[in-house]
């Protein structure tokens, strides 16, 4: 499944053009930008993405004020084919009920806090998916309540602890959380399906401190 996913990714949606439309910016790098569309490589204060909105970069870019990604959105950093080139977010990550949440090869300071979702289907790509891949967090992960088709927690050094609770999704193949190194507690409890390797070849997580719940001998 994740195969697919890097197909139907960020570099295929640019490519249509007529189906993103163009970046939809305000202020300056150290105000408020409203993204909706394609977030342009550059130094940003606050990010926002609006409720149902769609935004894409390829980065690099560094955010000074924080990401905020509001009910129904979609945010899109990079892919699995990026390198270290994406950028960093400073003032964390914060999600309320997004459709997907993307983020691959950035360094995020202020940690990742992402709430519920808004179901397994629906735009840009049909199916929604959270992918926090290859990245390093300053400040711990909470992920909980995500509903969407797909989710995977995979090569992140996290500085802090990682919560991943009640995410139920729709692909049997999801909840894949491996190859992480944490510094920090690993808890994982009332995922659906329980967390695994599933097709991404993984490895068991490297975690100094206690694993809970699900996650006990992953």
């Amino acid at each position: 499944m994740r195969r697919v996913f890097s197909i139907l990714g960020l570099s295929a949606l640019l490519m249509a053009g007529t189906t993103i439309a163009a970046p939809g910016v305000a202020g300056a790098a150290r105000g408020v930008t409203v993204c909706k569309g394609v977030l342009a490589p550059g130094t940003y204060g606050r990010v926002i993405v609006p409720a149902d909105a769609v935004c894409l970069s390829d980065g690099p870019v560094r955010i000074h004020g924080g990401l905020r990604i509001r009910s129904g959105a979609t945010f899109v950093l990079g892919s699995e084919e990026s390198g270290w080139t994406t950028g960093t977010i400073n003032g964390g990550v914060h999600a309320n009920h997004p459709a997907s949440v993307q983020i691959h090869f950035a360094r995020i300071n202020g940690g990742i806090k992402i709430k519920g979702g808004s179901g397994p289907f629906g735009p840009p790509f049909d199916v929604t998916w959270n992918a926090i891949e290859d990245n390093v967090i300053h400040g711990g992960a909470t992920i909980v309540d995500y509903d969407g088709f797909w989710f995977g927690f995979i090569r992140n050094d996290v500085k802090g602890t990682v919560t991943l609770r009640h995410n139920v999704l729709e692909d049997p193949d999801g909840n894949e959380y491996v190859t992480n190194t944490i510094n920090g507690n690993l808890k994982c409890f009332g995922n659906s399906p329980a967390p695994q390797v599933g097709d991404s070849q993984g490895e068991k997580n490297v975690v100094t401190g206690h694993r809970k719940g699900q996650c006990v001998g992953l």
